[in-house]
Order: structure tokens, then sequence, then C-alpha cells
């Protein structure tokens, strides 16, 4: 299975910074630091931003097979719902994948496991790939329900999305790990990716399709460490998505 590297941008960037940093990126892929056939890399950019770094794509050779995603999308079609964006809109910005569920939305929007299952459903019917963030929090990785929590969070996505379920990517995501520097152990890591792993194979014969990615402050010194291990797909990257040389960094580390 080909490793997946997605960067989170976050709510970062300017049209120049998106610039400089997309050129940069284009170079070093352009050298080979980074060209990796058995390897998938991709952005996913703050919504007013699409447009440009689509345009941004096109215009650098060294960009063709990078991939553009969205940090969110609305559960709803259509309609009334000022301020969202629907999923046709980001398939006809050209978004190959879409975050769902990241901790931050769960936690400073209060999405609930129902809610984000409904945002992966419109995802993939617009043909577009979520990417489905679950992880505990310190509290509850201490109460020792790490395992209890995960599995709940997948268990919705997979309730709602039937025989779909083999077409998305998850992300374990801890909490306790996210922007903080501290960051799950290869083994602690691993630990999870196989629970996960184990649910997914239930629910469907094709889980050997599912990318199962590491989010917890993969960095350019951890990345390889983390990616050797043998439930980890790839990387859902928060800061170092923003530095060309660490980004391409752990792209690189995907070799194994």
């Amino acid at each position: 299975m080909k490793k997946l590297i997605a960067g989170n941008w976050k709510m970062n960037g300017s049209l120049a910074a998106n610039e400089a940093l997309l050129a940069e990126l284009a170079i070093g892929l352009t050298k080979g630091l980074a060209a990796n056939p058995n390897c998938d890399v991709a952005v996913c950019v703050p919504a007013p931003y699409l447009a440009q770094v689509q345009a941004l794509k096109s215009a650098h050779p060294g960009l063709s097979a990078l991939d553009v995603g969205a940090q969110d999308v609305s559960a709803q079609s259509a309609g009334a719902y000022t301020g969202e964006v629907s999923a046709a809109m980001l398939k006809d910005l050209g978004c190959r994948y879409v975050i769902v569920g990241h901790s931050e939305r769960r936690q400073y929007h209060g999405e609930s496991d129902a809610l984000v299952a409904d945002k992966a459903k419109a995802a993939l019917a617009s043909g577009i790939t979520p990417i489905v963030c679950i992880g505990e929090t310190l509290a509850e990785r201490e109460a020792g329900r790490t395992e209890e929590v995960v599995k709940r969070q997948l268990a919705a996505v997979i309730h709602a999305n039937g025989h779909c379920i083999s077409e998305i990517v998850v992300a374990y995501e801890p909490v306790w790990a996210i922007g903080t520097g501290k960051t799950a152990s290869p083994e602690e890591a691993q630990a999870v990716h196989a629970v996960l792993r184990a649910q997914l194979k239930a629910a469907t014969d094709q889980s050997a399709r599912v990318k199962i990615l590491y989010g917890g402050s993969m960095n350019a010194a951890n990345a390889t460490s983390l990616l050797t291990q043998p439930d980890i797909d790839g990387g859902l990257i928060g800061g170092a998505s923003l530095k060309a040389p660490d980004f391409l960094k752990i792209i690189a580390a995907a070799h194994v």
C-alpha cells in the first residue's frame, strides 16, 4: 500500500506565503529530494485558498502529483446554510481529500460522532475521500479509555457509510499530542493503529485498502520511526507541513 503524507495547514497562510511554500515544495520534489513512487502527497488548505493552490499546482510541473484537500465540509448538500461549504463545491475546486472530525472541530465546534459520520458520507457521495480523524484526550488516555474512545468514533462512521467504508482514510490523532510537541511513541501509536485495523477488518473485506495515518505531532525527526510501524500508513502533518524542508523530509521518510 502506498503511504500518504497529507499536510494540514489549519488556519494559516496568505496569498504570498502559499505561493512561496508551494514554490519551495515544487523545487524539492523536482530535484528528487522527496520524489517517492510509494508515497502520495496532499495539502489540505483553508477554503479561501483552494483555487489559488490549484492554480499554483498547474503552474509548477513539480507539483503535478500533489493532491489538494479541504479542512472541513458541510453534511448538507445545498441550501440555506450560511458559511457552509458543500462537498459538491469542493469537488468543483478539484479537491481529492477533505478532513472531517478533526479534534479541533470536535472541541471548538461541538461536532459529534454522528455529524462527523454524516460529513464523511457527504464527501464520499461527491467522490471525495474523507480523512476521518479520531483520537482520545489526555484524560481519556490516563483513564485507560483510549481503545473505547477511538473505536466508538470509528464505529459511527462505519455505521453511517456501510460498504463505502473501504473508501475512507483514517487519521489517528491523539488529542494530547496535537500541536503540543508531544508524540505517542512508535509502539503506542502502532498499538492503537492495530486496534483500528482490526475494527476495519471486521467491518469490510476491503479493509486492506484503508490507509490509517498518524497525526500527533509527526515531524522530520520522528517520521521514520513512526512510518516503519506495520499499521501506520502515513501521516497527517500539522505545523511541519508549513515548512517546506521539514515536509519534504517527512515525505522522504515514507520511502520505507
